[in-house]
């Protein structure tokens, strides 16, 4: 078939027509997809078989998603890789790497330079940036973790902070395995919190603290 396209309305078209044999062919691969009609997916990207794709979700840019991986609804990823069994609720996430078990959102924002190992549970309204998180480790509620290194089995509370810029220069906060840091804690970088360190609620820490 051939289709001229000589105004807005009928590129519109057929890009749609082309959308929609991209959505077939991930689909007849296995992959699930709820509402194609709300759903865009660029051609470069690869989804793994038993993964969902939920309505108004869209994957941009080269993705790479593993299996049994649900993705959406209302989700924003592009040039990520996710690994096998993840899930990604109303969430955004961009130049990242995400490995098998993480969760992310609802309300999350994963900015582009993050690694997230497995098992990693970012909950609402939390922001990274940047950061590489070590399995088992858990961000709840309203946080922003910016250039950081956060260890294994670390409980960050709800409206943590690490303050990572002074004004002039971006630092880095490094948080050690088995830490918990208490709700509302500000963590001003450059900063080492030692392994198994327990920070108490509203702290503000401006220097090392040891194992």
């Amino acid at each position: 078939d051939i289709m001229g396209i000589n105004n807005k309305q009928e590129l519109a078209k057929a890009e749609k027509i082309i959308q929609l044999r991209i959505l077939n062919n991930h689909m007849i691969n296995g992959v699930t997809i709820k509402d194609p009609s709300t759903t865009y997916i660029d051609s470069d990207v690869i989804l793994g078989k038993d993964s969902v794709v939920l309505p108004n979700t869209h994957i941009n840019g080269g993705c790479v998603v593993g299996e049994r991986t649900i993705l959406g609804p209302n989700s924003v990823m592009r040039e990520v890789e996710i690994g096998n069994d993840c899930k990604i609720v109303n969430s955004f996430i961009e130049e990242s790497i995400l490995n098998n078990k993480v969760s992310i959102g609802p309300f999350s924002h994963i900015r582009p330079g993050c690694i997230l190992n497995d098992n990693v549970y970012i909950g609402n309204y939390v922001e990274t940036k940047n950061s590489h998180i070590g399995e088992n480790t858990k961000i709840g509620h309203f946080g922003y973790i910016g250039d950081s290194q956060v260890g294994k089995n670390v409980n960050i509370g709800a409206g943590t902070i690490t303050c990572n810029y002074d004004g002039e220069q971006k630092h880095i906060t490094i948080i050690n395995d088995g830490a918990f840091i208490g709700s509302d804690t500000m963590l001003v970088a450059p900063i080492n919190i030692g392994k198994n360190v327990v920070t108490g609620a509203g702290s503000v820490i401006t220097s090392d603290v040891p194992d």
